[in-house]
């Protein structure tokens, strides 16, 4: 009877906490959406005054592109009778690259009356298999200001410039302007020269190297320091690596950076991958277009969201990312950093501007007793860097997972593990069982009471030893 009675009440209670949660989610989303509104102008006004240019916002202004057969978009403004011509050479693949997600966000209460009118109205109209369809153009939507951005790209043009006033200006941050190699830093240990088997790390969304080099490199055994040379490189955008302000950082920029600063500046032929979050995405791409080279795949909590029939991948994923809710605190973050540009930079410019006094505040508070590399790789960066980076690669590459997965089921021999932490909140551990029904003889393996950073960090020692014995393994197979 009790038992029962303590059922009811907690279900009660779970009914009244996400009815809260909905009414409050409403009320916050719909306040931010009308502060990023008018932060979009703040800061299109501040660009102009201290950069001297004129930069149309990404959010309010958007506009219609049609693609032609020539090789021409034509845009047009909303409000304006006249449409621009911009001519590009690689459409196709400057098109494919860009996400939707970076200029088609509808506001929370849009948003919320279209579930509502998707609950009120479920019918389906069925037009008649006898009528001729009319011809339709192949048209999508885009803003101006990505088109123009893409034409600069093209013709070598930089249209911002290396450093933006709400980015940091110090060394470190700018280290990559110094040298004419224009590649990605990768931190390097083991052999240098007689090196048996190479080993690439590839970090998560704004982090770096140093989540590979502070935790697991100390922790490898003298015997795999003496086979296995390791190979932790800073993302595009991250870390001391480039971050150039015309990059859109799409998939395709971040795979050829690492292609040219690690495979071929490390002359790496055949290697294992160890990916973490969104470095799973990047690790996966780089697979399918080296299939003779990979040993082994080694996921650590996988972004991967199988996008249902009928929806839009990017949009479907932007939304299970960042779902716009206040509870989780995880996912309002999300939700902040996903959905709202100029709200996500202003965070970055007190953050990431001004890394260096976060970093002194916290040794004077600490008695610089607490080693800090994870906040380094979390405020050292550029807005345009994550920004970008989140909505190319993490929501734009959604549609293009089920392909390269089967490609590693189908055409790859190499091992495929995947750990999740028990306890992430970031990406659900549903992840790892998606990336398992696709690749059936991939191994998942849950850690207990760990979460998407304590996966590694906390357990270096014990992962170092299950990281050696798949390379082994993978080795003799």
């Amino acid at each position: 009877m009790e038992f029962s009675v303590m059922c009811k009440t907690r279900h009660v209670l779970t009914l009244i906490g996400s009815v809260l949660n909905i009414v409050l989610s409403f009320i916050v989303f719909c306040f931010l959406d009308i502060l990023d509104f008018v932060l979009c102008f703040v800061y299109k006004v501040l660009d102009f005054c201290i950069e001297s240019e004129w930069k149309n916002p990404s959010s309010g202004s958007y506009s219609a592109a049609t693609l032609d057969g020539s090789g021409k978009i034509i845009v047009s403004e909303q409000g304006e009778t006249e449409s621009e011509v911009v001519y590009l050479t690689s459409t196709k693949f400057q098109l494919e690259e860009i996400s939707d997600t970076l200029y088609s966000r509808p506001s929370f209460v849009t948003e919320v009356s279209n579930q509502l009118k998707k609950l009120t109205f479920d019918t389906i109209t069925i037009t008649k298999s006898t009528e001729k369809k009319k011809p339709t153009r192949s048209t999508i939507t885009i803003n101006s200001t990505i088109v123009k951005l893409l034409q600069g790209r093209m013709i070598g043009q930089y249209l911002y410039p290396i450093t933006r006033w709400s980015d940091c200006d110090c060394q470190f941050c700018n280290s990559w302007t110094y040298s004419t190699k224009r590649t990605l830093f990768v931190k390097s240990d083991g052999p240098k020269d007689q090196a048996k088997e190479d080993v690439v790390f590839i970090h998560g969304f704004v982090s770096s190297s140093a989540f590979w080099t502070e935790t697991l490199f100390p922790k490898f055994s003298s015997k795999a320091k003496s086979i296995y040379r390791l190979l932790a490189v800073d993302l595009l955008g991250f870390g001391r690596s480039p971050k150039p302000n015309d990059s859109l950082y799409t998939l395709r920029e971040h795979v050829d950076m690492i292609e040219k600063s690690v495979l071929e500046g490390y002359g790496v032929r055949s290697f294992h991958i160890v990916a973490h979050s969104l470095g799973c995405i990047l690790a996966l791409a780089i697979a399918v277009k080296h299939p003779e080279s990979i040993k082994s795949l080694t996921l650590l909590a996988p972004p991967y969201y199988p996008v249902p029939k009928g929806e839009s991948a990017t949009q479907y994923v932007m939304r299970r990312v960042a779902p716009r809710r206040v509870w989780p605190p995880m996912a309002f973050c999300a939700s902040v950093g996903g959905w709202y540009q100029y709200i996500a930079r202003t965070v970055s410019l007190v953050l990431c501007k001004n890394h260096r006094l976060w970093d002194f505040l916290i040794k004077i508070i600490t008695g610089n007793r607490i080693r800090t590399f994870l906040l380094e790789g979390f405020i050292r960066h550029t807005h345009i860097a994550s920004w970008h980076t989140l909505h190319n690669v993490i929501f734009g590459t959604s549609g293009k997972l089920d392909r390269y997965l089967d490609i590693i089921r189908d055409r790859l021999s190499c091992d495929v593990t995947v750990f999740h932490g028990e306890d992430d909140e970031v990406i659900p551990l549903e992840c790892s069982y998606n990336v398992q029904r696709r690749i059936p003889r991939a191994r998942v393996k849950v850690v207990e009471n760990k979460d998407h950073i304590t996966i590694v960090v906390g357990r270096q020692k014990e992962f170092a030893r299950e990281l050696e014995e798949i390379w082994k393994k993978s080795t003799k197979n």
